[in-house]
């Protein structure tokens, strides 16, 4: 996922159970400690810093050491990759990837199931729009998601 921070970008990928941030070419490690109504406990490289947090689904704001910030998350999906609910490449919403079907390097024909995901007790089948190779696949089996991840690119 990709951030607008004032005027820099932050692009915020899961790395297991944590998080790695990329900040001006620096890179931190991200673990959430604790979540809960709106209040974040974070270690950023080791260090705890508690965030507070409130949307409207496209903005956040949060909240660090008194000062507040808006988020605007920007889109992850690169030029070219469609938007469809049925078939798209990129998460449709936030869920948990159930299965992935398909390796780097796979033939694939349109239609073709790519991967499931569950996001609100619905599995939805991501499926190849046209015939291509597999590009990428940048999720795994149990990951979780946020709404216009990319998660498999073909071409």
């Amino acid at each position: 996922m990709k951030t607008t921070f004032d005027t820099q970008t932050i692009e915020l990928n899961p790395s297991g159970e944590n998080f790695v941030a990329v900040v001006d070419g620096k890179t931190v490690n991200v673990q959430i400690a604790r979540a809960s109504n709106g209040r974040m406990d974070l270690l950023v490289d080791g260090q705890r810093v508690t965030a507070h947090v409130s949307s409207d689904m496209a903005r956040r704001w949060v909240t660090i050491n008194g000062r507040t910030l808006m988020l605007t998350k920007t889109s992850g999906a690169k030029q070219g990759v469609r938007h469809d609910h049925a078939g798209g490449l990129i998460a449709p919403m936030p869920g948990q990837i159930r299965s992935v079907s398909v390796s780097v390097g796979d033939a694939v024909k349109k239609g073709q199931t790519l991967l499931t995901m569950e996001a609100m007790k619905m599995e939805i089948r991501i499926q190849a729009l046209k015939d291509g190779v597999v590009k990428s696949v940048s999720v795994a089996q149990g990951q979780t998601v946020e709404r216009e991840q990319i998660l498999v690119e073909v071409e």
